[in-house]
């Protein structure tokens, strides 16, 4: 049988004109138009990733809106609560990285992705995260081949650039209190008959952790200094 690639791959790198946007924007917020830090909404937008992976799921659709909720959200896991935007981050990469077509629908892992989002509107971009999830068709195959996937994450820390930026500007994070924190990791990607494979996974991602609330998931950021 025919492995399908990961859907989840290639983070950031088809990203529509509004998502680069909102995401320069994001980061002018955290830390007041530095200059090295705006580059990121102008870079190339790619994460490192295995170019020969699956294509981009959701380069020939329209942007998706926030799911309603849905009966269960199958194997996607619950956001964690936690105040450490590394220890969230990489939590939320694990979510990002995980799927499970065998019991999970494509409805079901939009709505789980979902409930990891900060409610704050204004800074939320879902368009970056439920551009990961495969299309309808794709998800199907998927489903039909019993492909899952695991992951392992390998560490995570804020990107120089993002230092370099708090550094220079102590009062920028106070805000929107997001953070830029890098992941990476490796991905265990099954299928039936004994199939599989491993991926290197690496993305930055937005968190915002607020004093004396939880973190959430703000969006995939374009590439920044490692």
């Amino acid at each position: 049988m025919p492995r399908f690639p990961s859907p989840f791959s290639g983070y950031g790198a088809t990203w529509s004109t509004r998502g680069r946007v909102l995401a320069g924007a994001l980061v002018l917020a955290v830390l007041l138009a530095v200059a090295g830090v705006a580059a990121w909404a102008t870079g190339s937008g790619g994460q490192d990733h295995d170019d020969t992976a699956a294509p981009s799921p959701s380069s020939t659709s329209a942007p998706e809106s926030a799911p309603k909720p849905a009966p269960g959200t199958g194997s996607v896991p619950k956001p964690p609560q936690l105040s450490d935007p590394l220890a969230y981050a990489k939590a939320a990469a694990v979510m990002l990285w995980s799927y499970d077509a065998r019991t999970t629908t494509r409805d079901q892992q939009l709505a789980g992705m979902a409930a990891w989002m900060t409610k704050e509107t204004k800074y939320t971009d879902w368009t970056s995260i439920s551009g990961q999830v495969p299309d309808p068709v794709l998800w199907s195959r998927m489903g039909d081949n019993a492909q899952f996937a695991t992951v392992q994450v390998t560490e995570a820390h804020f990107p120089s650039a993002f230092k370099q930026a708090l550094a220079e500007n102590p009062s920028a994070l106070t805000e929107a209190y997001i953070y830029a924190v890098t992941v990476t990791g490796k991905q265990q990607i099954s299928w039936k008959k004994g199939g599989g494979g491993a991926e290197d996974r690496s993305v930055t991602l937005a968190v915002q952790c607020r004093p004396s609330r939880d973190c959430a998931l703000v969006s995939i950021a374009p590439r920044v200094a490692p």
